[in-house]
C-alpha cells in the first residue's frame, strides 16, 4: 500500500487537528486539495461573507504553494455554498482574481445546508509542475 504523501501549508490552522484531515495529498502529479474554508489560524470563521470568501482563496493558495503550484495548476474547483444565489457575487469576485483570465478550470459549484459554522468552502484538484 502506498502511503499517504501530506501536504500542509507552513502556518496551518486549528481544523486540520480538530477535523482529522490534511490539508492535501500529493499523488504522483497530482495535488487532491481538502475543502478549504475562510478560516482564521485558530479555526474560527470571518464573520463577514465577502471576507470569508477572500480568506477561504487565501488559505488555498497557502496550501497550492507549499506543493509549489499556483492557482494555474488547478484543473478542477468544487465550491460549496450555503446560499448559492445570494453569495454569487462574492464569490464571482473572489473567482475573478484567482482566474483573471481564460483558460479556466473546470468548476462544480454545489448549494449545501451546512459547512460546520462557514458559508463558503473551495476543494481543487492542481497538477503538481515537474519542477516542484
Amino acid at each position: 500500500m502506498t502511503k499517504r504523501d501530506p501536504v500542509f501549508p507552513a502556518d496551518r490552522h486549528a481544523l486540520y487537528e480538530k477535523h482529522a484531515y490534511s490539508a492535501a495529498i500529493r499523488s504522483g502529479d497530482m495535488l487532491f486539495v481538502s475543502g478549504q474554508v475562510g478560516s482564521r489560524s485558530d479555526g474560527s470563521p470571518e464573520p463577514d461573507f465577502r471576507t470569508q470568501v477572500r480568506q477561504a482563496f487565501a488559505n488555498l493558495d497557502a496550501v497550492l504553494k507549499a506543493a509549489g503550484c499556483t492557482f494555474d495548476d488547478i484543473v478542477d474547483v468544487t465550491t460549496f455554498h450555503t446560499d448559492p444565489e445570494n453569495q454569487f457575487p462574492a464569490v464571482m469576485d473572489a473567482k475573478g482574481e484567482a482566474f483573471p483570465q481564460a483558460p479556466y478550470p473546470s468548476w462544480t459549484a454545489v448549494g449545501v445546508n451546512w459547512l460546520a459554522g462557514f458559508d463558503f468552502e473551495i476543494k481543487v484538484i492542481a497538477r503538481i509542475p515537474t519542477t516542484a
